[in-house]
């Protein structure tokens, strides 16, 4: 399903929901166990795991960018600093598995905006099929089907000229 996004205060979000039959625990650890985020998120790399703690992400130039964790809760929440935005976890237990919540705050919209709207939409089908012991047979295919429906999404948004908008 496609995210859906609204305007809040000065920022957007982009919202997506997904239901895992897997246990709180183990989706957590897609999240925050390595060997695991390398599996959906090779840039990736959680280095200190607490409340202002540090991810880094691995530019595969030689360098990296440090990116500060702003709200953790084990088992619960994973908030951290995306660039300008921010990128947040909420997991909650639920009847046959785990309830996860991604919630991407956008300051602005940019060329990037839409590649990181489908990359976790990817990034979040990805974790749903490694943990349901599937692959999935190229990413990249499904980037670009992601790429155009969010295209479409914010186009829609900036024609209607609306303040905020729900999924289409």
């Amino acid at each position: 399903m496609i995210a859906t996004i609204q305007k809040e205060s000065e920022i957007y979000t982009a919202r997506y929901e997904r239901h895992f039959h897997h246990s709180v625990e183990e989706v957590w650890s897609m999240l925050t166990d390595n060997e695991k985020l390398q599996q959906w998120f090779t840039e990736l790399q959680v280095v200190d795991l607490r409340n202002g703690g540090l991810i880094k992400f691995d530019m595969q130039d030689g360098t990296f960018i440090d990116m500060k964790i702003l709200d953790y809760e084990a088992f619960k929440v994973l908030a951290f600093e995306w660039g300008e935005d921010i990128a947040r976890f909420e997991l909650s237990s639920v009847n046959n598995g785990c309830q996860l919540t991604f919630i991407e705050t956008i300051s602005s919209f940019s060329e990037q905006t839409v590649k990181d709207l489908a990359g976790w939409h990817v990034c979040l089908d990805v974790i749903e099929a490694i943990l349901d012991g599937r692959t999935i047979a190229s990413r990249k295919d499904q980037w670009k089907a992601w790429y155009v429906k969010y295209e479409e999404l914010l186009e829609g948004l900036r024609k209607a000229g609306q303040k905020d908008a729900r999924s289409f």
